[in-house]
């Protein structure tokens, strides 16, 4: 069963998250076990800070590295392979590949920063800042919450049908082919007739140049970054 800790100064935001649709039937089938960690609890002084002024100036708060190394000790696994992840706008890019290599492991624990940032020191006692997008948020709630759900659905047996994950958007490189369900038709919009016509070898080539056409219209920079085939490249030149 793979562990994941969250350490954070806002443990409420994660009661109702972690007991919610998939990744509260993970934790019944017993595929992971969830622990939120107060950093607070792990501050000494009597006001329970866990921040403090910069030295050298600059507005906003510092989190203190005294009381999250304190929070990573509480959870440091004998004998585990795990990795100790900091939520930061400063870290790699997230990517499915990560989550992948995430999945594999014993243990995952998320540090949750807040305010302008932690104190440079913490960064002794993590594996891996990692971001989620080029964006700023408050604190690495949310952020640490993208990377348990993204983790979670790829463990064994989570999700209703295996096939599911592999198909996804990133799993091949390209984003994931257009889906459609009932009716047929919807106000003049059609379901395209190759998804209808019970032809397997028609719908897959028609889903893998769907797949393409998006990519190339979303995110083309992922083309680059895949083998494509003679005959793909022939398609998407037209």
């Amino acid at each position: 069963m793979m562990e994941i800790n969250v350490l954070t100064i806002f443990p409420e935001v994660f009661e109702k998250a972690l007991n919610f649709s998939i990744l509260k039937r993970a934790g019944e089938k017993q595929k992971v076990k969830f622990k939120t960690v107060n950093i607070r609890d792990f501050a000494e002084d009597k006001h329970k800070m866990t921040d403090d002024t910069p030295y050298g100036g600059e507005g906003g708060m510092i989190m203190k590295v005294e009381p999250i190394h304190k929070a990573l000790l509480s959870v440091k696994g004998e004998g585990k392979t795990g990795k100790v992840l900091l939520m930061s706008a400063s870290g790699r890019r997230l990517t499915q590949e990560k989550l992948r290599e995430y999945a594999k492991l014993d243990s995952l624990t998320l540090v949750c920063g807040r305010y302008e940032g932690v104190d440079e020191r913490v960064l002794n006692y993590i594996d891996e800042e990692i971001c989620i997008g080029d964006y700023i948020l408050s604190g690495g709630e949310f952020a640490s919450l993208v990377i348990i759900e993204g983790v979670v659905r790829l463990l064994p047996d989570v999700l209703g049908n295996e096939e599911s994950a592999v198909h996804e958007s990133f799993e091949k490189g390209i984003l994931d082919f257009p889906q459609y369900t009932k009716p047929r038709e919807y106000m003049g919009l059609q379901v395209p007739e190759e998804l209808i016509s019970g032809n397997h070898e028609l719908i897959k080539k028609f889903r893998r140049r769907q797949a393409l056409l998006k990519t190339q219209k979303n995110r083309p920079e992922l083309l680059e970054k895949i083998q494509l085939s003679d005959e793909d490249r022939k398609f998407l030149k037209g």
